[in-house]
């Protein structure tokens, strides 16, 4: 019999033997589906990538109000479309590095204040105009303009300076930072013709695929660029599509259907036994995402800290990883920062469970005793709507009157993220503590969801951008974890596992703890066997 998948494996990796043939002669053989399905992915994959075909994602976080603009994205969708069409200036690796993109190359003054990115030449947007140092200015320009509601803001309102030299685009802070690359490499900040001023939504980019079909909340199509400047070894794909499935259940049902190749937010509670299944994987990844539920410390009843307290102390954390997550994440505690930060502090205790200290909370907090609306939706995070009730049961043992509301997926992340004072949500972390600091909690941060603004943070955030010595800035980093889990308005009971599902017909996937499908990348670098 080895000899006999000896031969027929050899037969797959010269290309001569489709998976249907492999599959049905290995299973004559008496060998199991599994078996199987792992040998043919082995040869696959020693084949190298091929070329053609279609790849499409099943993809939970879309809705009718989606846009192009990559200003707006908040969702997986919009994002994931935005890879395809368009391109940053540099990218985060699975490793941690950086990879240059539309910057070949970039330097930094001495002083991290003065950033220079040499762009590359012989570029082309999907319009046929050429990319200049000047679009990449004018697209930064847009970012810091407040009135583009950029989720980037945070990011790049450090600016004080910037200027075109040739094919340099340069940059000055008012305050050093060492890890200004590493913003740089923000989804939001795709470079578009003229900064996309004329059309932010016009899907113009330097992306390997183009925009074909934008239903907003329903799919998105996209053809390979055959300009593309990235050459043979990426973007196997003829056409790619996006297809906008908030169900678990229809997004499940769509990837075992063979209707899509690979889906995101796989539910723990299903992931193991999808994993069992003939002809698909499960690959989950930890990192810096997690599910959170926040209040806006600015807002009534959640302006009084000890409230705030006494929803941090009834959360049972433990209860939530084990019955939410199943294993495929862990405990948070209240700071969106973790072990897979750089420079993270072990030392700062964990916050456990109590219902006494959440009940002696509350009553410091002289809350009338009125329902507290937590709202929350399926799509808020896998498992939002059952975690929320956990919570509720739990907040009610201490006497705390928690009540849910439940919202449609559709217009969640326009309607109620961000503008209602208590949700559920999640974030999908950042390569670096600045830039999960910079994005979320930072006074003027757009996408500052819990209207956390501490002069005392903004400063030590400051501080520690321009702080070269590492064992300095992890113990201002410390500090800010600490002020942020003692007094914000974040509660952050679990870290998640990115868990998605893929067709065992798509090679060369590798895990990246940086976002879900390869962050959001799996469309450009798989290929199918």
């Amino acid at each position: 019999m080895n000899n006999e998948l000896e031969y027929m494996a050899g037969r797959v990796t010269a290309g001569r033997m489709t998976r249907r043939e492999f599959m049905g002669r290995a299973a004559a053989l008496g060998v199991s589906a599994v078996v199987a399905g792992s040998l043919y992915a082995d040869a696959a994959a020693a084949a190298g990538p091929v070329k053609g075909g279609t790849f499409r994602m099943g993809v939970q976080g879309g809705e009718s109000t989606n846009t192009q603009d990559p200003a707006l994205y908040a969702s997986d969708v919009p994002i994931a479309g935005g890879r395809h069409w368009g391109e940053t200036l540099v990218e985060v690796n699975a490793d941690g590095s950086l990879e240059p993109l539309l910057a070949e190359s970039w330097e930094g003054s001495s002083d991290a204040r003065t950033w220079r990115f040499k762009i590359r030449q012989g570029v082309e947007f999907h319009n046929g105009k050429t990319v200049t140092a000047e679009d990449v200015m004018r697209t930064m320009e847009r970012h810091t303009n407040e009135d583009s509601k950029s989720g980037a803001l945070g990011i790049v309102e450090g600016i004080e300076e910037m200027r075109v030299d040739g094919d340099v685009f340069e940059l000055t802070l008012g305050v050093g930072n060492a890890d200004m690359p590493y913003l740089i490499s923000d989804y939001h900040l795709v470079i578009q013709p003229d900064g996309g001023f004329d059309d932010p939504n016009a899907a113009i980019g330097t992306g390997a695929y183009t925009l074909e079909t934008d239903e907003p909340g329903v799919r998105m199509t996209f053809k390979r660029n055959p300009n593309y400047w990235g050459g043979d070894g990426v973007a196997h794909y003829e056409m790619s599509e996006i297809i906008t499935l908030n169900d678990a259940t229809a997004r499940t049902a769509a990837l075992q259907s063979g209707q899509v190749d690979a889906i995101n937010r796989v539910e723990p509670k299903i992931a193991q036994l999808l994993d069992r299944a003939p002809n698909l994987a499960v690959r989950n990844v930890s990192g810096r995402g997690h599910y959170v539920f926040i209040m806006h410390v600015d807002t009534a009843p959640f302006d009084e800290n000890e409230l705030r307290l006494a929803l941090k102390y009834a959360i049972n954390r433990g209860e939530l990883v084990d019955k939410i997550l199943r294993g495929y994440g862990g405990v948070g505690n209240d700071m969106p920062i973790n072990a897979a930060y750089p420079l993270f502090d072990d030392s700062i205790p964990q916050r456990e469970h109590s219902l006494e200290k959440a009940a002696e909370h509350y009553k410091k907090s002289g809350h009338d005793g009125s329902p507290i609306i937590l709202r929350t939706a399926d799509g808020a995070f896998p498992g939002a709507v059952d975690a929320a009730s956990l919570f509720q049961q739990s907040a009610q043992a201490a006497g705390i009157p928690l009540e849910i509301k439940r919202e449609p997926n559709d217009g969640y992340w326009s309607e109620v993220w961000n503008k209602q004072p208590f949700c559920a949500s999640y974030w999908g972390g950042r390569p670096v503590q600045d830039q999960m600091y910079t994005t979320a909690y930072l006074s003027t941060a757009d996408w500052n969801d819990t209207r956390w603004k501490r002069e005392e943070f903004d400063a030590m955030l400051f501080d520690a951008r321009a702080e070269l010595d590492e064992t300095k800035r992890k113990e201002i980093y410390s500090k800010m974890g600490r002020m942020l889990r003692d007094e914000g308005g974040l509660i952050l009971p679990m870290f998640n596992d990115f868990i998605d599902a893929v067709s065992t017909e798509v090679q060369g996937w590798e895990s990246d703890p940086n976002g879900p499908q390869m962050n959001w990348y799996a469309f450009k670098k798989t290929w199918k066997g």
